[in-house]
C-alpha cells in the first residue's frame, strides 16, 4: 500500500471520530437544555406556590394588634353576652340540639382572652398577658356559675349525647384545636378580617360547650364528668393560643420594646418561661390524648374481630379502664378456656394492649349446658307428673264404675227385676231435656174413694228459672210421653217443684 493511501484512511478515520464528537457535544446540549427547562419549571411552580400559599405580605400587624387587644376586656355587654351564650348553650345541651349549641358558640365571648394570651406572648407583652389571664379566669368563673346555676334549678336536666361528647376529649379535639386556632389568627392577621372564618371557627373549637358541661357536672355532683369537660376546655385553649403563638413568630410581630434593658430582659424571660409552661402542657397533653386514642382504636378493633363477629358468644357488657389499665367483658354463658387463651393472644398482638389485664366475667348460670340440663330435668318432672295424673285418672274411672254398680244393686233391691234403673234414666232424661235441673220419680199410691187403690208413677222436675211458662208446658208433655214409653206405665203425673 502507497503513503498517500495511508493519509487518505487517515482522513476518513479523523472524520468519523469528528462526527462522533459532534453527536456527543449535541447530546450534552440537549441535556442542558432539559435541565434549564426543568430549573425554569421547578422555579415557576416554587413562585406560584409561594405566592398562593405566602400570607406574610397581606398582614395589617399594627391592626391585628389593636384588633385582639380590643376583645380582652371583660365587662358591660360583654359579661351579659357572655352570660346569654351560656344560657342558650346549656338549654341546648339539655335539649339535645346541636343547632342551638351552635347559635351559642357564635355569640361567645371567650375568644379573645386566648388570643389575647397568645399574642402577649409572642411580643413579649406582660400587661396584656396579665389582662388576659384575669378576664380568662373571670370568664370562665362566671361561665361555670351560670351553667351550675341553670342546671341546678331546672327541674329537665338530663344526660343528653351533647352533654356527654364533652366529657372524653381525644386527639381529633386536639387537632380541631390547633388547626382551629391557626385558621383563627391567620384570618385575624389578614387586611379586613374574615368574619366567617371567625365564626367557623368558634363553632368548630367549642369553648362553651364544655364549661357548660362542667357546669352541669356540678349540678349533679358528678366529678368524673366535671374532669373530663374541663380537660376538653383546657386542650382547646392551650392548643389556640399555641397556634396564635406560633403564627405571630412566623410573621414577625414585632416585640415590645421597654426603655429599661433590665426591665426588657426581665420581661423577655417572663414570656419565655410562660411559652415553656404552655408548650410543655400542650406537648403532654398531645401525647397522653394520642396514645388514649391509639388504645381505644385498637380496643374497638379487638371487640370487632374477637368478640362481636364471633355469633357463638353473647356479650352483654363490656369495660375498658386506662387508668387502672384493664379491659373487662361480661358474657352471658360460659367461656372455654381455649377461648379466654386466644382472648390473650388478640390482645398482646397490639402493642397498646399488651400491658391491659383482660378480666372474663362469664355468667356460668346461663351457659347452653345448663340450661339444657335444666330443660332435660324440666321434662322429666312433667312426664313423672303426667304418670301420676293418669293414675288418678284411672282411679277415678274405678271409683266412678263402683259407685255405678252400687246404684244398680241399691235400685234392684227396692225394685223388682222389671223396673227400669234410675240411674240410667235420670241420665237419658237430661240428655233428652238438658233444661232439666232436678228429677226424681216414684210409684205412689192413691186412693178416689178411699177403698179402691191403685198405684200412680209421679215424676218430680225442677226446670231451669230463665225458661218462659210456656216452654215449660211444652218440655212437660214432652217428658210425660217418653216416661211414659219408657216406663211402660199408661199415666205419668209431672209434679214441678
Amino acid at each position: 500500500m502507497s503513503d498517500e493511501n495511508k493519509f487518505n484512511f487517515s482522513e476518513d478515520e479523523n472524520s468519523q471520530i469528528t462526527n462522533e464528537m459532534n453527536k456527543e457535544a449535541a447530546v450534552e446540549e440537549k441535556k442542558d437544555a432539559v435541565k434549564k427547562d426543568a430549573q425554569g419549571l421547578f422555579a415557576s411552580v416554587k413562585t406560584f406556590l409561594s405566592e398562593l400559599l405566602d400570607f406574610r405580605e397581606d398582614t395589617d400587624r399594627d391592626a391585628t394588634i389593636t384588633a385582639i387587644k380590643a376583645d380582652i376586656p371583660f365587662k358591660g355587654a360583654t359579661a351579659w353576652i357572655l352570660v346569654c351564650s351560656i344560657f342558650v348553650a346549656s338549654i341546648g345541651l339539655n335539649a339535645d340540639s346541636t343547632a342551638v349549641v351552635i347559635g351559642a358558640m357564635l355569640i361567645s365571648p371567650l375568644m379573645g382572652p386566648i388570643l389575647g394570651i397568645g399574642l402577649s406572648i409572642a411580643i413579649n407583652d406582660i400587661d396584656t398577658l396579665r389582662k388576659s389571664l384575669v378576664n380568662l379566669a373571670t370568664m370562665i368563673v362566671l361561665s361555670l356559675l351560670t351553667a351550675f346555676l341553670f342546671f341546678y334549678l331546672f327541674p329537665l336536666s338530663t344526660e343528653t349525647s351533647e352533654l356527654l361528647g364533652r366529657t372524653r376529649p381525644d386527639i381529633r379535639d386536639v387537632l380541631i384545636a390547633f388547626f382551629g386556632g391557626l385558621a383563627l389568627i391567620i384570618a385575624r392577621t389578614k387586611k379586613g378580617t374574615i368574619a366567617s372564618v371567625i365564626f367557623g371557627v368558634a363553632i368548630a373549637t367549642a369553648l362553651m360547650p364544655p364549661l357548660c358541661t362542667a357546669g352541669y357536672s356540678l349540678a349533679i355532683g358528678n366529678w368524673q364528668f366535671f374532669g373530663g369537660a374541663m380537660y376538653l376546655f383546657t386542650i382547646n385553649t392551650i392548643f389556640i393560643a399555641l397556634a396564635t403563638f406560633l403564627v405571630l413568630k412566623i410573621l414577625r410581630f414585632p416585640m415590645l420594646k421597654y426603655a429599661n434593658s433590665a426591665k426588657r430582659k426581665r420581661t423577655s424571660r417572663i414570656a419565655m418561661g410562660v411559652a415553656i409552661i404552655v408548650m410543655i402542657p400542650a406537648i403532654w397533653t398531645f401525647l397522653t390524648v394520642l396514645k388514649e386514642s391509639k388504645i381505644n382504636r385498637d380496643y374497638q378493633a379487638f371487640l370487632k374481630t374477637e368478640v362481636e363477629d364471633n355469633r357463638s358468644l353473647w356479650l352483654y357488657d363490656e369495660e375498658l379502664d386506662i387508668d387502672a389499665k384493664t379491659i373487662s367483658l361480661y358474657f352471658n354463658g360460659e367461656i372455654s378456656d381455649e377461648m379466654v387463651s386466644a382472648f390473650q393472644n388478640a390482645k398482646n398482638e397490639s402493642v397498646d394492649l399488651k400491658e391491659f389485664e383482660l378480666v372474663i366475667n362469664a355468667n356460668k348460670t346461663r351457659s347452653a349446658d345448663r340450661l339444657a340440663e335444666s330443660l332435660d330435668r324440666a321434662y322429666a318432672d312433667l312426664d313423672r307428673k303426667d304418670n301420676v295424673i293418669d293414675g288418678l285418672q284411672t282411679q277415678i274411672e274405678e271409683l266412678q264404675s263402683n259407685i255405678s254398680n252400687l246404684n244398680k244393686v241399691i235400685e234392684s233391691r227396692n225394685t223388682n227385676q222389671n223396673a227400669i234403673s234410675f240411674s240410667e234414666l235420670s241420665r237419658d232424661a237430661k240428655i233428652k231435656f238438658n233444661d232439666l235441673e232436678y228429677f226424681g220419680y216414684a210409684k205412689m199410691l192413691e186412693s178416689k174413694d178411699f177403698i179402691n187403690i191403685d198405684t200412680v208413677t209421679v215424676a218430680n222436675v225442677r226446670w231451669k228459672v230463665k225458661l218462659a211458662d210456656s216452654l215449660v208446658l211444652t218440655k212437660e208433655r214432652d217428658l210425660q210421653q217418653w216416661l211414659k214409653n219408657e216406663l211402660k206405665v199408661d199415666t205419668v203425673f209431672i209434679k214441678r217443684n
